[in-house]
Parts: structure tokens; sequence; C-alpha cells
């Protein structure tokens, strides 16, 4: 070596060789380690649903509610937990029901949405009632919050089905659509317990009611409405739930329902509850085109004979004449369609249904539980 030359410090080929075998491979390192930690989180978080899952089950099972979801399955892997069974059922004193195939979706990264999807049927029994429907799809969500929730949302193509036990018979019914969206009504849900629900019904068929209504026309329905003290139901029997809400002094206010048949129209709002004797209670403001004839046909029956044909004939020519003598501009702001016009309040009181001052005939209103 020459005199006064520096030894070389740097790194051997060998180590510059290993070094850059290393960076070579680091990123996989490290996707393999986050794989690793994401996949023992994954496992945890299902371990954990499975737990908290059996306690609340153990919990419902204590006060007389058993859940049955048969051969049940946690999956989902990397990104979601699905839960799934191959049937659903529910029981409780009073009654219960079964549905088919059900699965819930929850994405990892978003733990308060879930997104519920079943296949029929479903059958359900309430009491002396039972009901059977199907359909072609269906599906839910729900967006949960620290303090309760922020939507969810129920949506169901071709909806058919059937309720028996009832009076006057059986009721068969089937529909092209069906939405139901609830959300708690903003600066009252901590108040007041209140919900605001929308109902959208297309292409609605209820053969029972084509030859009362006069046409076999589908029904289009919508439906506004807040439903007060929502907080106070849980899963509890039905008449404890209803006489719960009634003691916490419920109420729904229907801010907009909208009935479309043929050509008979209607449109309402009001509000409803319960009274003492468990009975519904309430008072409808209501406008209507193509009712005159059947208001006056059914009117007519309360006082029988030559004098209720009379009478109901007059109530049909005052409710059809009534477009002609209100002049088409006091339809006023929020009044809805100017060609519907406004009927007497209907009432619901003391078990009768009154149109203004007259009950109708060979209507009563039993308790509800």
């Amino acid at each position: 070596m020459a005199q006064g030359s520096e030894p070389n410090t740097g790194p051997t080929p060998a180590a510059a060789k290993r070094r850059s075998r290393v960076g070579l491979f680091l990123p996989y390192i490290l996707l393999l380690a986050l794989a690793l930690i994401w996949s023992a989180g994954w496992f945890w978080v299902r371990g954990k649903a499975a737990s908290e899952m059996d306690a609340w089950l153990a919990r419902e099972a204590a006060a007389g509610r058993n859940w049955t979801c048969a051969d049940r399955s946690i999956t989902g892997y990397p990104f979601r937990i699905e839960l799934r069974c191959a049937s659903l059922k529910f029981a409780r004193s009073d009654g219960g029901f079964s549905l088919g195939p059900f699965t819930v979706l929850v994405q990892v990264y978003q733990p308060r949405h879930a997104i519920l999807q079943a296949t029929g049927p479903f059958h359900v029994e309430q009491g002396d009632l039972t009901g059977d429907v199907t359909w072609t799809a269906l599906e839910g969500s729900f967006h949960g919050a620290s303090d309760g929730f922020v939507r969810a949302s129920l949506v169901v193509d071709g909806p058919k089905g059937s309720v028996r036990g009832g009076e006057p018979g059986s009721i068969d019914f089937a529909a092209k659509h069906l939405e139901l969206h609830a959300r708690p009504t903003p600066g009252r849900f901590e108040s007041d317990g209140a919900v605001d629900l929308n109902l959208r019904l297309t292409d609605g068929l209820v053969p029972q009611l084509d030859p009362l209504l006069g046409n076999a026309d589908p029904l289009e329905a919508s439906l506004d409405a807040t439903l007060e003290r929502a907080t106070v139901l849980r899963t509890r029997a039905l008449e404890k739930e209803l006489e719960a809400w009634r003691l916490a002094e419920g109420q729904l206010d229907i801010t907009a329902l909208s009935l479309v048949k043929g050509n008979r129209r209607l449109q309402a709002k009001g509000e409803v509850g319960l009274d003492e004797a468990h009975r519904p209670e309430g008072q409808f403001d209501v406008r209507a085109a193509g009712l005159g004839d059947l208001i006056g046909q059914v009117m007519g029956k309360r006082f029988g004979n030559d004098k209720g044909a009379l009478i109901g004939n007059l109530v049909g020519q005052f409710l059809g004449g009534m477009k002609r003598r209100e002049p088409e501009a006091e339809a006023g702001p929020g009044q809805g369609d100017p060609s519907l016009q406004p009927i007497p309040t209907v009432k619901l009181v003391g078990g009768r249904l009154m149109l203004g001052p007259f009950p109708i005939p060979n209507v009563a209103l039993p308790p509800l539980y």
C-alpha cells in the first residue's frame, strides 16, 4: 500500500449485494406482515361479533323472546362480516314468525352500516291472525349511530301474500314495489322519541276491495308520517308494546296520505292514537275525487229503505257537485291537487268511524289488544 493512502471503508461487494436483496424483498415482507395483522384483526372481530350475538340471544331468551338462526355462519373475509342463517325464527308468548335464508352484511371499515338480504317465504302468527308473504327481491339497510340510528330502509320487489283468521275473511294482496324508510325526526328524536316514516306502494292489488270501490285498477299509495314516542317500542309482546306506547301518549301524525285507485283518489292528513279502551282514536282532514257515489251509498245504509236511498243520493250529489261550486282558484298552497274536494272530517271516536256528525253504519273499531 502506498504511503499516506486511506484504507477503503465502503461496503464490500458481498454486503452491497445482500443489502440490495433485502431492499428488493422488503415491500413483500411488509405486505405479508400487514396481511397477517389484518387477518388476526378480522378473526378477532368475527369472534367478538359471535360472542356479542350469543350474549344478546341469551338476554332475549331470558325475556321470553326466542330467536333461532339455523346453520349460522359468519364469513366475509377479508373485508366484510357476513352473518348467514339458513332460516330465521322468532317466537314469544303471543306469536312469532319464520323467514327463509337470511343474510346480514357489514363492511369492516363501515361497522355501523348493515345491509340485510332475505329470501322468502315469510310466515307470521299473531293471536288468531296468520300471514304468509313471498317476494322476488328484498333488501334492507341500517345506518347506526352512537345514540340510536341515522336511517333504516326496506325495499321489496314483487311482494305477494295473504292474511287469514280475521274478519270478514282471508285477505289477499300483491304489489309491484314497496319501500319503507325511517329516520329520527330532526330536533324531536331526543325529546319526543319521534321517528319520521315514509312509505311508497306501486301497483298494489287487493281483490277484496274491487267490488266495494267499483274497479279493479291497481292501487298507488304513499304515506309521510311521524311516529311519536317510538323509542318506547322494543320486542315485547304486542299488547305490552302498544300499552307502553299509549301510556307514553304516543301518536301517529300523518302529514300526507295519498291513495289512488282508478278514478277514485284520496288525500288525507291528521293524527291517530289509542284511547283508554285500546281502540284507535283520532281525526283526519280528507280531500277526495270520485268518491261521492260510494260515500252516498254507504251513508244511505244508515237510515235504511227509501229514506236511506234519498239521503244517500243527497250526500252523493252534494259531494259530486262540490267541484262545480268551488272555484279551482280557491285551492290554496298545501291543499294538493285542486281537483280533490274536501269532505266532512273523518273521526275515529268511541269505537266508531264518523263522517262529520254521522257514524258510518256497520263499521266498528274494536280494541287492538
